[in-house]
């Protein structure tokens, strides 16, 4: 095993370690967090009077040890969990952040009454919005922005106090019965990169969703963009029962083929067996 006293001077071509060594100290004390980017290699060539291959070798060995990892648009980063979002249903991320453990926050950065864009007219079906651009952070950190339009004589007595504090879709005074959603990637643009740290250009992930009241009525859309560094996007998926023909179910192997069915196949997952529908004989033919 290769020990270095890294309070001698290094011999240049270990150098690499003692660069190592510091950025595995800072990590080590939260100096950079998990899911934040690292300086460039240019500026910690700079910082380490050091060549940009010395530094790859460094990171390279950081690598290894599973502390940082490379993206393509974003650079080298400090490797995390990150926030694992369910798609299941319409809870809110202030919920799915507690639920994991953390803490959550936001930051209002936007709060205007304003007439509906153009492209939500056939969405919302209203005159005006509220228009609410905010922040999202776990644990201290931005990890996400949320653009949110709701019909404005929903949103009335809304202050921007108030949606700092709680939710804006807990404060509409209506129940509200599903949404729908698009997912998407997009690059960041000059004010994501400000808000949320990240290089212009960056791949994001875009969440668009448009909520609806019990009645069907669609009172909010939001577009969400996660920094895909610090969260992912989970869907459960339950099983894919229209694609068994009618007729049909699927029973485990270990159950003994059934003599008086009238006929049976091999699966995958197990034996497929022939049910008769109600008011058939077991050969398919109605009964009259």
């Amino acid at each position: 095993m290769l020990l270095v006293d890294y309070d001698s001077p290094v011999p240049r071509d270990l150098r690499y370690l003692r660069i190592a060594a510091d950025l595995r100290k800072r990590i080590a004390a939260g100096d950079i967090a998990p899911g934040r980017l690292l300086p460039s290699e240019s500026e910690l060539a700079a910082e380490n009077a050091a060549s940009r291959v010395t530094v790859r070798k460094a990171l390279a060995r950081l690598k290894e040890e599973g502390i940082v990892d490379s993206r393509q648009g974003f650079g080298w980063y400090v490797v995390g969990a990150p926030l694992r979002q369910s798609l299941r249903d319409l809870t809110t991320i202030e919920r799915q952040i507690r639920a994991a453990g953390h803490e959550p926050s936001r930051e209002l950065v936007h709060f205007a009454f304003v007439p509906t864009p153009p492209r939500l007219s056939d969405v919302l079906h209203t005159e005006s919005v509220l228009e609410v651009t905010r922040i999202d952070r776990i644990d201290g950190q931005p990890f996400g922005t949320a653009t949110v339009w709701v019909r404005a004589d929903l949103a009335a007595d809304l202050s921007p106090r108030a949606i700092e504090r709680r939710p804006l879709s807990e404060q509409l005074g209506v129940e509200l019965g599903g949404g729908t959603q698009t997912i998407s990637a997009v690059a960041a643009t000059k004010e994501d990169a400000r808000l949320l740290g990240v290089p212009r250009g960056a791949p994001l992930l875009r969440v668009e969703r448009t909520t609806s009241d019990a009645s069907g009525r669609r009172i909010l859309r939001s577009e969400a963009r996660y920094n895909p560094l610090l969260t992912e996007l989970l869907a459960e998926l339950p099983p894919a029962v229209h694609d068994i023909e009618p007729g049909l179910r699927l029973i485990p192997q270990r159950v003994a083929t059934d003599t008086h069915v009238n006929s049976t196949t091999k699966s995958r997952a197990g034996h497929v067996q022939n049910v008769a529908s109600p008011g058939t004989r077991s050969g398919g033919r109605p009964l009259v």
